[in-house]
């Protein structure tokens, strides 16, 4: 399994007070904890809005989670070329725009994402109230690569979702204690639109989320994708995240089709030596056809 959405909150790091808000330590020893039911060998940790634009904490918890991680970071503004490029090699793979829940100059952060994608071909992930979504059309064209948090929010910006996925982005199917929509219904419809969109993600720890993630949300997903269900749990996200694609060995049968018995015996061929000779004279000439 691939978690593409994780917030990691280690206490070593800067954290900053956002809305009155600042959440308690959620460390990879939590994280591992919390999800030791699952196969989780991969996934995306994402930057939080208490966490600013600090890097010390992503290239730490890179470091410590191992090969399979990558990261999502809020970059600031004066970002140099180098330091996305020694971002990269530590594990980044995308920028975020959190416009949920931190203000930020649109057109400085899709010239930053531009930048980005031209040097090491991060994309953007968006995080914002679906309502807004069909608002920030100009700055969606723009963008090469993009992906939307937590299905969108809500109901109301499906549609446009939909067109979005029709046009390659992708959507996290994460934060369900977030959104305020018919989850089933949109995963589906999603899903038909292009099997390759959804990306499962836990959202853990859940920081100011109606709930934190339930086991029961991967069955959910798994309901409404059917046969895909791996493509959601994993391959999807890593194939976005410019990852391996993980290669799964094909069991053989342990009981093979055998065939039917009929109990009868069965014909047995017999060499020409066996066959009765007819006697001299008895061969008769096929007629000749003018």
């Amino acid at each position: 399994m691939f978690d593409a959405h994780v917030h990691l909150i280690d206490p070593r790091f800067p954290l900053i007070e956002n809305e009155g808000y600042l959440p308690e330590s959620y460390t990879v020893a939590d994280y591992r904890k919390r999800m030791s039911r699952f196969d989780v060998d991969g996934g995306a940790v994402v930057s939080g809005s208490f966490q600013g634009t600090d890097s010390s904490f992503m290239i730490a918890a890179l470091a410590e989670l191992g090969p399979g991680w990558v990261g999502v970071i809020d970059l600031h503004p004066d970002a140099t070329d180098e330091q996305i490029v020694a971002l990269d090699r530590a594990g980044v793979r995308a920028l975020r725009f959190n416009l949920k829940r931190a203000a930020g100059d649109i057109v400085a952060l899709t010239m930053q994402a531009l930048r980005a994608h031209a040097l090491v071909g991060w994309h953007v992930e968006l995080y914002i109230d679906g309502s807004m979504l069909g608002s920030l059309e100009p700055v969606i064209s723009k963008l090469p690569s993009l992906s939307i948090d937590h299905m969108g929010m809500s109901d109301e910006c499906l549609p446009y979702l939909l067109d979005l996925v029709d046009r390659g982005a992708r959507v996290k199917a994460s934060g369900f204690g977030r959104v305020s929509m018919d989850l089933p219904a949109a995963l589906r419809r999603i899903h038909a639109v292009n099997p390759e969109a959804l990306m499962f993600g836990s959202d853990l720890p859940g920081t100011r989320a109606g709930r934190p993630f339930q086991d029961s949300d991967i069955e959910l997903i798994a309901d409404m994708v059917g046969t895909d269900m791996y493509r959601v749990l994993e391959d999807n996200a890593r194939a976005f995240y410019r990852l391996p694609v993980k290669v799964r060995p094909i069991h053989e049968d342990p009981l093979p089709t055998l065939p039917i018995p009929t109990g009868e015996v069965p014909t047995l061929r017999l060499h020409r030596s066996y066959l009765p000779k007819s006697p001299p004279g008895d061969t008769i000439p096929l007629p000749v056809i003018e």
